[in-house]
């Protein structure tokens, strides 16, 4: 069924109804175009919450980033992120697939509807117009007849009238016969004009308005055919981002099984451990007892003066209470402002680094070594002599950095005989008998005091003597750039890597991996696999999660 057959008489509903459809593609161009309004200001808005979350310092400079709990929500944050960048796509795939297809071909269609609806009307004016020459021709036509047959009349009456001259017979009869011969001619104009306007209406009902209205029709089906298309980028432009939302919020619950409540509460002690030694117990001091009393070590202590001092001072007590306020420490090269076993930590972070940097220096040294060796041989490669200032450079760096390494790993040895050294005092500590009561008397508690002391004494000497034997600071190899560096972290493989250059390695999608090297700033990272190997990846494929 076609609109040039059942509806050849409905110019004017086609007329309403296309531009009816027209005004229907561009209300859904415009709900689009504002739809991505709406997904751009989301993204923008989503991007502008995770900047105002993440932290502000560099992970190694803040001491949170340690904690899973602080890395969860950093990760969470990150996907967050990538989710906006999929809301940003799905706006720019619907504002370029959708609004500006569906705006330029809505252009082409108005034009198009116009051509066939101007077809239309000038068809139907040509019809109107032959219509008109019919009418006219049809009213000339009785209008000639009526004067004929009235002229005829005249012409008989005076031909029976005998007072009637016979010029005024011939005359009448002249005028009627002239009449009839207009009438006549009249008759067969109107009858051509009438087989002409019947020719043209049928083709125009036949024929020509029912083309137009195929054409109307076939124009009306692909507009909407492309509308329908339209509605279903829609939905593509949500499946399209769909696996990668998916790996976002798969990467979220990654985040939250992450979380490692009994890993925090050690990465707390590793932070915070003092390495000190608990106070001891507060000594008994009897005021009851004479002050003129012969000093002993557990008694009141007597000057030279002759005046008592208390050995439980408020200011001793002040010294072993640790929670009081701690006044502003100043920074010092070696940390020692820092309690024992945060300094060893420190300490040997900086080790680490200078014999990474140390390391770094050494393999230059060995590659500027080779590429001089290489000038050598092959001169028109390049000067060796160009070589030397970089050569000379590096030397002089690994001087200074072996000068670095000698220093902290001095600073090391003594903070760890310092942490041993408060292990013993608090060991000895907890070995030691409690004071005496209050009631003894002072004799005895004399005795106690000085008895005490022994197995204190006797206590410390093998904690002393396994501390002097046990090793305080392995000394480092001299060739320590031949050993195994141990992980940094640990990470993800996020994408499949082949790997087929040289220096790098291949990784499957999802595959742990040990994290031996940062990014350095070129975009790739050394890490090793459970199987075996080390090899650089792009920093890019990876979910990073540091030590």
């Amino acid at each position: 069924m076609d609109w040039g057959t059942e509806l050849w008489d409905q110019f004017e509903v086609l007329e309403r109804h296309t531009q009816w459809g027209l005004d229907l593609l561009d209300r859904y161009v415009k709900f689009v175009k504002e739809r991505t309004e709406v997904e751009q200001a989301y993204a923008k808005q989503l991007r502008s919450l995770v900047k105002k979350y993440l932290p502000k310092r560099p992970a190694k400079d803040d001491p949170e980033s340690k904690f899973s709990q602080q890395q969860s929500f950093v990760q969470i944050l990150q996907e967050v992120n990538d989710f906006a960048g999929q809301r940003e796509l799905v706006a720019e795939n619907l504002s370029v697939r959708v609004c500006l297809e569906l705006a330029k071909y809505s252009q082409e269609m108005k034009q198009e509807r116009k051509m066939h609806f101007q077809e239309g009307r000038r068809a139907q004016q040509q019809l109107e117009s032959g219509f008109k020459q019919l009418e006219n021709s049809k009213r000339k036509f009785e209008r000639d007849c009526r004067e004929a047959e009235k002229a005829a009349q005249t012409a008989e009456r005076l031909d029976q009238d005998i007072n009637a001259t016979k010029a005024d017979v011939e005359k009448a009869k002249q005028q009627a016969h002239l009449r009839s011969h207009m009438a006549e001619e009249s008759k067969n104009e109107y009858a051509a004009q009438l087989q002409r306007f019947n020719r043209d209406q049928s083709h125009f009902y036949f024929s020509q308005m029912p083309q137009i209205f195929d054409k109307l029709q076939d124009m009306d089906e692909r507009r909407a055919t492309h509308l329908g298309a339209g509605y279903g980028l829609l939905s593509e432009a949500e499946l399209q981002v769909v696996p990668i939302i998916a790996k976002c919020l798969e990467g979220m619950k990654v985040a939250a099984d992450a979380v490692d409540a009994k890993n925090d509460s050690q990465v707390l002690i590793e932070l915070h451990k003092s390495g000190f030694a608990r106070p001891g117990d507060v000594e008994f001091e009897d005021f009851s007892q004479p002050m003129n009393r012969v000093p002993s070590d557990s008694s009141l202590g007597t000057p030279s003066d002759g005046r008592p001092e208390l050995r439980g001072s408020g200011r001793s007590r002040a010294k072993r209470w640790p929670f009081g306020k701690k006044n502003k420490t100043v920074v010092t090269e070696d940390f020692s402002h820092l309690p024992p076993e945060q300094q060893r930590k420190r300490l040997q972070q900086q080790l680490e680094e200078r014999n990474r940097e140390l390391q770094k220096e050494v393999d230059q040294r060995e590659a500027l070594k080779k590429m001089k060796d290489v000038y050598e041989k092959t001169p028109q490669m390049g000067d060796p002599a160009s070589l030397e200032p970089r050569i000379t450079e590096t030397l002089n760096n690994i001087e200074r950095l072996k000068l670095e390494v000698q220093k902290y790993e001095a600073w090391l040895a003594e903070a760890e005989s310092r942490v041993l050294s408060n292990r013993g005092d608090s060991l000895g500590r907890h070995t030691r008998p409690p004071d005496p009561p209050a009631s003894a008397p002072p004799d005895s508690s004399s005795s106690n005091n000085s008895g005490s002391q022994d197995p204190k004494e006797s206590s410390e000497e093998p904690l002393s003597e396994e501390g002097q034997d046990a090793p305080i600071y392995t000394e480092f190899d001299e060739d320590f750039e031949e050993e195994s560096a141990s992980p940094i972290g640990h990470c993800v493989a996020i994408y499949h890597f082949e790997g087929s250059s040289e220096g790098t390695i291949s990784m499957a999608e999802g595959e742990d991996l040990s994290l031996m090297e940062e990014d350095k700033g070129d975009g790739w990272t050394r890490v090793r696999r459970k199987q075996g190997g080390e090899g650089y990846v792009p920093t890019s494929y990876l979910r990073v999660m540091l030590n």
